[in-house]
C-alpha cells in the first residue's frame, strides 16, 4: 500500500542562534477513533441527553481512560457488573466490546432499561459463532484470554462449544472430539500478522476447518497497523497514543517494534513522555489506537514542539469513511 505524505507545518529555520533542534513528526493517517468507538461514545452522550444523568455503563465503554473520565464528568457511571446498577429508570449501556448472552438476560429479568453499544463488527463475530454452532461445528476463537471482547464472544455459546486459541503453541495441543467439524473466528483487534500465522496453522492441522467469509479483524485495526508498517522503518522512534489496556493500541506498538523501529512507546498523555529516551532523535512517528481521541495526539505534538522545532507530515495510507448508526431506540428518540 503506498503512502501519501503531506506537509502540514512549514519547516522552520533551525540554524539560527539558540534554535531548538529540528524534529520531523510523521503523523499516521488513519489513526485514532474508529466508527465503532465513535458510535459507542455517541450512545452514552445521546442516552445522557435523553434520560439525564446518571446513565450506567457496564465496563469501560471503550478502552481509553481519558474518554471514560470525560464521560464520568457528564454523568456516566461505570460499573463492573449489573449488581452495581440500582433498580429504577436509569438505563445501563453495554460497552463496545460486547457482552455474554447472560448479561442482557439478567438485565431483562430485573426490568432494567438496556442499550447495546456493541460494535457492529463485534456483533458480526457473535453471529458467525452462533451460526457455526447451529450447524454443529465446534468453534475455535483466536484471541486474548480475559479481554472483554473475548469474554463476550465466548458467552454467546453454551459452555464447551467454543475453545480459545491464543498462540501457535496451543494449536499443537488441540484434540477436538470431531476434528473434521470445526470453525474459527477471531477477536477484532488482533495483530494481523500474528493472526494470519495462527489461522494458517489451524488450517494445516485441520484442513476442513471453516472460517468467516471476510476476516474478523476489523478494518480500523488493519488500517492502523498498515500505517505503522509504512512509518516505523522511516523514523528514529514511534509513539502510539492509547491506554495500556487497549488491545489494538498494544498491537500497534508491537508492529512498530517488529519492523525495526528502535524506540517504541505506548502512552496516554504527554506527561508520560520519557524525554531521555527520545534524546537525539530527528524523526518521530506518531499514531493513535482506535479508542484514543485526537486531542491527546495534539497534546503529544505540543509537548515535542516545546522542546523541538517541529514539522509535521501526514502519512496517508487509506481514507476511512465507515459510519455506524446509533441503536434503534436512540434513533427513534432523536427523531421524536
Amino acid at each position: 500500500m503506498s503512502a501519501d505524505i503531506t506537509n502540514l507545518i512549514p519547516a522552520q529555520d533551525a540554524t539560527r542562534a539558540g534554535a531548538k533542534p529540528p524534529l520531523e513528526i510523521l503523523l499516521a493517517a488513519p489513526r485514532g477513533f474508529c466508527a465503532g468507538v465513535v458510535r459507542a461514545i455517541d450512545v452514552v452522550e445521546r442516552a445522557l441527553a435523553i434520560y439525564g444523568p446518571p446513565v450506567y455503563v457496564r465496563h469501560e465503554i471503550v478502552h481509553n481512560k481519558y474518554v471514560v473520565e470525560s464521560l464520568k464528568r457528564k454523568g456516566a457511571v461505570f460499573v463492573r457488573e449489573l449488581d452495581e446498577v440500582p433498580d429504577g429508570e436509569a438505563p445501563v449501556i453495554f460497552s463496545a466490546h460486547g457482552v455474554a448472552k447472560t448479561v442482557p438476560a439478567n438485565a431483562d429479568n430485573r426490568g432494567l432499561i438496556t442499550i447495546d453499544a456493541t460494535c457492529p463488527l463485534v456483533t458480526k463475530v457473535h453471529r458467525e459463532a452462533e451460526i457455526h454452532h447451529k450447524r454443529g461445528r465446534h468453534v475455535l476463537l483466536v484471541g486474548h484470554s480475559g479481554h472483554p471482547e473475548v469474554v463476550g464472544t465466548m458467552g454467546q455459546l453454551p459452555k464447551g462449544s467454543i475453545t480459545l486459541v491464543e498462540d501457535l503453541e496451543q494449536i499443537a495441543a488441540l484434540t477436538p472430539a470431531d476434528p473434521e467439524n470445526l470453525a474459527w473466528v477471531t477477536q477484532t483487534t488482533l495483530s494481523v500478522d500474528d493472526t494470519r500465522h495462527i489461522v494458517e496453522a489451524l488450517k494445516q492441522k485441520f484442513p476442513k476447518i471453516t472460517g468467516p467469509h471476510k476476516d474478523d479483524i476489523c478494518y480500523a485495526t488493519t488500517n492502523r497497523q498498515e500505517s505503522v508498517k509504512q512509518i516505523a522503518p522511516l523514523v528514529d522512534a514511534l509513539i502510539v497514543v492509547g491506554s495500556s489496556n487497549s488491545s489494538n493500541s498494544q498491537r500497534l506498538r508491537e508492529v512498530a517494534e517488529r519492523v525495526g523501529c528502535p524506540i517504541t512507546r505506548l502512552m496516554l498523555r504527554a506527561e508520560e513522555i520519557d524525554w531521555p529516551a527520545f534524546e537525539g532523535i530527528r524523526r518521530l512517528g506518531l499514531t493513535a489506537g482506535a479508542s484514543a481521541p485526537e486531542v491527546l495526539v495534539e497534546e503529544i505534538i505540543d509537548a515535542f514542539a516545546a522542546r523541538y522545532e517541529v514539522t509535521v507530515d501526514t502519512v496517508q495510507t487509506v481514507v476511512e469513511d465507515m459510519v455506524f448508526p446509533l441503536p434503534r431506540e436512540l434513533r427513534n428518540e432523536a427523531a421524536a
